[in-house]
């Protein structure tokens, strides 16, 4: 349930088209549905705008597929599991038939309506290759979230006219997810390049002195440029969960 169903549903009442008791089905498990092991939020999407995620590192498959299975049957919004591999994937596949997985982004998404794509770009950049998987978490929760999305990947500072040739894509976009470990520098520049809002992901990608991403946070939390935020280590998704909410906010 999210606020254009909730909305409708609330007009077939008014019109006729649905009765009372019908409705109440539908709203009786609002806020939360007690699963034993899990308390499913079916009321998310209509206090935040999306309906919860599945993070699913140190869950059981069972579990994992009773939660899917329980929001297939009240949710008309798509369903994203996050960190999820592949015998995830295909114990999810259990529930249902209508799931990808995204390999790289360690992603499932089950996909029950197509949802319409903004206008405004969110801009997906890396330093190097290595720092794909990270971004690419970060892209497929964005497209997920209903937001068109375009890559830009190993354009770090290491070879800077690599970025700099491509400074026509980085003004395009309305807000832009810089991913990068090493020093994490890359955060720093594109954010003296663009007037649009960067949110800065370190990634744990260096060797022993970066101390696991460590230094790429401190570098980007030290960020001389402006307007450049950051979110935790490797926390793709959450870079794509608040560019999301500032690429809708300021306009479709």
């Amino acid at each position: 349930m999210d606020m254009e169903r909730l909305r409708l549903l609330l007009e077939n009442v008014k019109n006729g088209e649905t009765d009372i008791d019908t409705a109440l089905e539908r709203l009786r498990t609002l806020p939360y549905e007690d699963l034993g092991y899990a308390k499913v939020d079916h009321h998310r999407a209509i206090r935040n705008g999306y309906p919860e995620v599945i993070y699913c590192p140190g869950k059981s498959l069972e579990h994992i597929k009773g939660i899917v299975k329980h929001m297939i049957e009240h949710k008309d919004n798509n369903i994203l599991a996050s960190r999820a591999s592949r015998e995830v994937y295909e114990a999810i596949k259990e529930v249902t038939e209508d799931v990808e997985y995204y390999e790289l982004a360690r992603t499932v998404v089950v996909k029950k309506r197509d949802i319409p794509k903004t206008k405004k770009k969110i801009l997906v950049v890396t330093g190097g290759t290595a720092d794909i998987p990270v971004a690419e978490e970060a892209a497929v929760t964005a497209e997920t979230l209903g937001n068109t999305v375009e890559r830009l990947y190993d354009v770090g500072v290491a070879g800077i006219h690599r970025l700099l040739s491509k400074t026509d894509v980085l003004m395009q976009a309305n807000v832009l997810i810089v991913v990068a470990g090493m020093e994490g520098a890359l955060a720093s520049v594109v954010g003296g390049l663009v007037d649009k809002p960067v949110i800065a992901v370190p990634t744990s990608v260096g060797y022993g002195a970066n101390f696991g991403g460590l230094s790429a946070l401190l570098c980007m939390l030290n960020s001389c440029a402006s307007g450049v935020g950051v979110v935790n280590i490797d926390n793709g998704f959450g870079a794509a969960y608040l560019a999301s909410m500032i690429n809708k906010i300021s306009g479709e």
